[in-house]
């Protein structure tokens, strides 16, 4: 277990083995909820905004072309 304080100014220091292990950087945002036995940070944007043309073919197939059957019987 890390161990962290809560500065003057209300400012908590995350350890860097948190934020490397989580490739989080200066500048990030997060949301701060209050739970049961502490506060959750959860990462606003995980990813940088794209468009679709910049995204389109990123995740490469060899292979066949599916059938749009064979697609709906994996998807059930």
């Amino acid at each position: 277990m890390k161990k962290t304080r809560l500065s003057s100014k209300g400012q908590v220091v995350l350890p860097k083995s948190v934020h490397d292990t989580r490739s989080w950087g200066p500048g990030m945002e997060f949301a701060v909820e209050e739970v049961s036995g502490g506060v959750l940070l959860r990462l606003l944007r995980p990813f940088k905004s794209a468009t679709v043309d910049e995204v389109y073919g990123c995740l490469r197939f060899s292979g066949w072309a599916k059938t749009l059957g064979q697609m709906k019987r994996a998807i059930a």
